[in-house]
C-alpha cells in the first residue's frame, strides 16, 4: 500500500485508529526515563503523542501527509508538540545512535523493505537505549483477529531478531503476544509479533 493509498484511508476526520497509545508500548515504555524517542510509521500519531505527554522528545515519520495532518491535530489538542517528518521509511535514514527509543509499530510490508527499514531503525538507538517493534504476526491469518490478510507483510519475531543479527542490540525479549480486541461480536483475540531490545551503555 503506497502513501496516496494511506491517504484515502486517513482521510475524513475521525481517527482510523484509537488517540490512545498501543497497550505494547505503554507497558514496555513505561519505566524508561525520557529522552529522544523516534517513532518510525507513526500514523496518526497516537503513539508520538503518547511518549511526548510523559516527556519524550519525539520525531514521529510517515508517509502519508494526511496522517501526519491528524498527528498534529492530535498532538495540539493533547498539548504537546512532536516534529513530524513526511517520509517514505525506504528512503529516510534517521540520524545514527541520537534516539534513546526508537519504535516501529504495525510497519507491514515485504521481507526485503523490512529488513531495510529495521536496520536503519537499530543503526538510530544510541548507547543506552531500547528498540522496540510490535507487528501483525504471521499467526494472525489463521489464528487471530483483523489485521492484514496477506501472509507477504507479515511476519514473526524470530524475523525481525533475524533482521537485528549485527547490529549491536542485545535481544531482550521476542515473542508472539495476544491483543484483546473490542468487536462487535465480543473480545476477539489479535496475534501480534514483539521484540524489544537494547544498545548497551
Amino acid at each position: 500500500m503506497d502513501s496516496r493509498a494511506w491517504d484515502d484511508r486517513y482521510r475524513g476526520s475521525e481517527l482510523v485508529w484509537t488517540s490512545e497509545a498501543n497497550r505494547f508500548l505503554v507497558a514496555e515504555a513505561a519505566g524508561l526515563a525520557p529522552g529522544r524517542a523516534l517513532d518510525l510509521a507513526c500514523g496518526e500519531g497516537r503513539n508520538a503523542v503518547w511518549l511526548a505527554e510523559r516527556g519524550w522528545r519525539v520525531t514521529g515519520v510517515d508517509f502519508s501527509e494526511v496522517g501526519l495532518e491528524k498527528a498534529k491535530a492530535l498532538a495540539q489538542t493533547r498539548g504537546v508538540d512532536p516534529d513530524w517528518i513526511a517520509a517514505d521509511l525506504l528512503e529516510y535514514q534517521p540520524e545514527p545512535a541520537a534516539f534513546d527509543l526508537v519504535i516501529v509499530f504495525y510497519l507491514q510490508v515485504p521481507r526485503s523493505d523490512r529488513t531495510r527499514i529495521v536496520a536503519r531503525a537499530a543503526d538510530a538507538v544510541a548507547s543506552g537505549g531500547t528498540f522496540l517493534l510490535v507487528a501483525h504476526d504471521s499467526a494472525n491469518i489463521e489464528h487471530g483477529h483483523g489485521g492484514p490478510q496477506v501472509p507477504a507483510v507479515l511476519y514473526t519475531s524470530e524475523d525481525v531478531v533475524s533482521d537485528l543479527s549485527g547490529s549491536g542490540l542485545e535481544i531482550e525479549r521476542a515473542e508472539r503476544v495476544e491483543r484483546p480486541v473490542e468487536t462487535e461480536d465480543g473480545v476477539k483475540i489479535a496475534l501480534d509479533a514483539l521484540v524489544r531490545a537494547s544498545r548497551a551503555g
